[in-house]
C-alpha cells in the first residue's frame, strides 16, 4: 500500500513538537519516537528522522501463537508503515524460556499498529502521510491546522495529583546477597557478565503522562526518546542506545556498556572521556557485549560481513559521557528480516552473556517481570526497513491500575562491588525520584540544573 505525502513549513520546531505530542496523546494508540536532534546531541549518522510518529490505529497486532512470524504475515498483508513494541519477555518464545515474577503493568509481549496518519519531522519540514483509501489531502490539511492550533494544548495543572509514594521491591541487603551470589556464578564459570536489574513502583500513582515525558526529555534528551500510548498504559522513555536497524540489506546494531558523569568545566570533562575510555572494567563489559552481538547478527548475515564499525566510541550527551560500540553486518537472502530481531532479541547490553544462561540467571534472581523494560520500540517501513531502539531509562505507567514503575540496573562483572553496583542503580533511579517529587518547580529546578 503506497501512503501519499503532503508536506508543511514548520518555523517553530519546539513548539510543534510539544503539539504533536499533546495532539497525539489523545489516541488510543501512538507512538512518538525522538531523535532529539534539535539538542545538539552527537551526529547519528544512521538516522533517518528528527521526530517520526504513527498516530490513531487503522488495524493492529496484539499476540500470536508465534509473535514474529505474526509479525511477519501482517506486515506482508499490510505492506504499510507499522510502530510498536517487543517486551522483553518475548525471550521465551524465541529461546524457550519461562517467566513468573510479578507484573503490576501487564504490557502485552508484542504491540504493533497500522496508524492512520504517519508524521515525520525532518529539520523545519513536516510530512504528513496518510492512506489515500481512508483519506485526501483534505483530511491532512486539517490534521496539521489541528495540531498546530492555539486550542491544542494541556492546561498548566499541578504536577502531580497527592503524593506518590516510590517502594523498592527489592531491600538494599536483598540486592547485595544477590550480587555476591551472581559472582560466585561468574567464578564458576556459569556467565561472564549479567544485567541485575530492580524495581522502583508506586501502588497509587496520578500523573499525567505528557508533561512526565516532557520533564524527562528535558532533563535527559537522547536520541532514541520515545513516548507510546496503548489504551490506559504508557511508556516515557529517554533512551540512549539503538537495539537494532535495517537499512537496505545493511543491519546496524549499537550496544552501550560504559557510562560517566559530565565534567564540571571543559579540563574536567575531558578528563572525565579519557577516564571512561580507558577503564578496564567498562572495555571489559563493553566487548564481551560487542562479541555478543556480533555472534547474535552472524545467524543471519551473509558469510564475513559481520564486522565492528567502531569499537569503544566515546559520546557525549548533556548529563553523562557513553561507550558506544558500532556492529554491522549484511542481511542473507534467504533470511527474514523478522529473524534479525529473533535472533538478536533481547539486545545483550541487557541480559550478559552467555545470553541463555544470563537469562536463566535473570529470571531466577529479579523480583519483577520486565515487561516493555529491556524490549525495545520502534517502526518498520513498507519496504521492510526498521529502527528500534533499547527500552532503558523510562517509566511505565498503567493510568487504570495507578500503577507507576521504573527499573534500574547494572553490569555485574568479575571486578564489580556489590556495595558500588547498588549505589549506581539508585544514582540511575534518582532522576525519577526527583522527577516524581510531586512538586512540579522543585522537579522543573532539577531539570534546569
Amino acid at each position: 500500500m503506497i501512503r501519499q505525502v503532503k508536506k508543511y513549513p514548520v518555523p517553530d520546531v519546539k513548539s510543534f513538537f510539544r503539539k504533536l505530542l499533546f495532539y497525539g496523546i489523545n489516541a488510543e494508540k501512538f507512538c512518538l519516537l525522538n531523535s532529539n536532534r534539535s539538542k545538539n546531541l552527537p551526529a547519528d549518522k544512521y538516522s533517518s528522522y528528527d521526530v517520526l510518529a504513527g498516530v490513531g490505529s487503522i488495524e493492529e497486532l496484539n499476540t500470536g501463537n508465534d509473535s514474529f512470524v505474526s509479525l511477519q504475515k501482517f506486515h506482508e498483508e499490510k505492506c504499510d508503515w507499522l510502530f510498536g513494541f517487543f517486551s522483553y519477555d518475548l525471550k521465551n518464545e524465541a529461546n524457550k524460556l519461562t517467566s513468573s515474577n510479578y507484573d503490576g503493568l501487564d504490557f502485552p509481549g508484542i504491540h504493533f499498529f497500522r496508524p492512520q496518519y504517519v508524521i515525520a519531522l525532518r529539520g523545519n519540514e513536516c510530512e504528513i502521510l496518510f492512506d489515500p483509501q481512508l483519506d485526501n489531502e483534505k483530511s491532512a490539511d486539517k490534521l496539521f491546522d489541528e495540531i498546530i492550533s492555539e486550542k491544542n494544548k494541556v492546561e498548566e495543572k499541578y504536577f502531580f495529583e497527592g503524593n506518590i509514594e516510590i517502594k523498592q521491591r527489592v531491600s538494599r541487603d536483598s540486592y547485595l546477597e544477590v550480587v555476591k551470589n551472581i559472582l560466585a556464578h561468574i567464578q564458576r564459570g556459569d556467565v561472564y557478565e549479567l544485567n541485575y536489574c530492580q524495581e522502583f513502583y508506586s501502588n497509587d500513582a496520578v500523573i499525567n503522562p505528557a508533561e512526565t515525558y516532557l520533564l524527562l526529555n528535558d532533563f535527559s534528551p537522547m536520541p532514541f526518546s520515545c513516548f507510546y500510548r496503548l489504551g490506559k498504559k504508557y511508556l516515557m522513555c529517554a533512551s540512549p542506545e539503538r537495539f537494532l536497524k535495517k537499512s537496505g540489506g545493511k543491519i546496524i546494531a549499537q550496544p552501550i556498556k560504559g557510562t560517566i558523569a559530565r565534567g564540571k568545566n571543559e579540563t574536567e570533562d575531558f578528563l572525565q572521556k579519557e577516564k571512561l575510555l580507558n577503564d578496564e572494567k567498562e572495555r571489559a563489559e563493553n566487548v564481551m557485549i560487542v562479541d555478543l552481538v556480533r555472534n547474535d547478527l552472524s545467524r543471519t548475515a551473509k558469510k564475513n560481513s559481520v564486522h565492528v564499525e567502531e569499537l569503544f566510541g566515546i559520546y557525549s550527551f548533556p548529563n553523562l559521557h557513553q561507550m558506544i560500540s558500532t556492529v554491522v553486518s549484511e542481511i542473507r537472502s534467504d533470511i527474514q528480516w523478522t529473524d534479525v530481531i529473533r535472533y538478536a532479541f533481547p539486545m545483550g547490553s541487557m541480559t550478559g552473556a552467555p545470553k541463555i544462561r544470563a537469562m536463566q540467571l535473570i529470571e531466577q534472581y529479579e523480583k519483577t517481570k520486565r515487561g516493555l523494560f529491556s524490549g525495545s520500540v520502534g517502526y518498520i517501513t513498507p519496504n521492510e526497513d526498521f529502527d528500534f531502539n533499547v527500552v532503558i531509562r523510562s517509566a511505565l505507567y498503567d493510568a487504570e491500575r495507578k500503577y507507576l514503575s521504573f527499573i534500574a540496573g547494572s553490569a555485574i562483572t568479575a571486578k564489580s562491588n556489590p556495595e558500588k553496583e547498588y549505589e549506581e542503580c539508585l544514582l540511575k533511579a534518582s532522576a525519577f525520584f526527583k522527577i516524581f517529587s510531586g512538586d512540579r518547580e522543585k522537579a522543573k529546578s532539577f531539570v534546569n540544573a
